[in-house]
């Protein structure tokens, strides 16, 4: 007797130990370009938000800007999916008033301004089904220099909520109210 329960004991942990390899998970490396996402108002203090933009975050690793981002082509403003912005209420980026919603972000990179655009494709991958009939605004954004140079592509909010986006000394400031 005590040996039949010492072997179903031992089955027991058999059938525990396999099931527990099969239902074993394969988690991926960190991505070369991780998701981030950047909101308006910044703090984590203020849950009630205005615009908040999800995007993957590219990096130069000895590259230029241009070559990852060329001037006068549509870029999807960071790598992988489109980048996304949801404005929680209307706002107005530049001179173009915006309603509440989630979009995609679209830019298409120049020497002196970036062309930014608010496009109603949404869950889209990169530019390739790019369709400027589903523009809803075209911005024209100023390009200036920064002192330092940033790795990875990044968007940030300033205090005002003007948005602004980066990489290596490129800066474009998008005004937003």
């Amino acid at each position: 007797m005590k040996k039949v329960m010492n072997l179903s004991k031992l089955a027991c942990l058999a059938i525990l130990l396999v099931s527990f390899s099969m239902n074993a998970q394969d988690f991926k490396d960190l991505d070369k370009s991780p998701m981030d996402a950047a909101a308006f108002p910044s703090s984590h203090r203020v849950s009630e938000k205005t615009v908040k933009v999800i995007y993957s975050r590219p990096q130069l690793k000895g590259r230029t800007v241009q070559s990852l981002a060329p001037n006068g082509e549509v870029w999807r403003t960071g790598a992988n999916e489109a980048t996304e912005i949801t404005f929680y209420k209307d706002v107005t980026v530049g001179d173009k008033m915006v309603k509440a919603g989630t979009y995609s972000l679209f830019t298409i990179p120049g020497e002196k301004s970036w062309t930014i655009i608010i496009n109603s494709d949404v869950d889209v991958w990169g530019a390739y089904s790019y369709n400027k009939d589903n523009d809803v605004a075209r911005v024209e954004a100023p390009v200036s220099e920064g002192k330092k140079s940033l790795e990875a592509f990044s968007i940030a909010f300033d205090d005002e909520g003007s948005m602004h986006l980066a990489w290596g000394t490129l800066r474009v400031a998008v005004p937003m109210k």
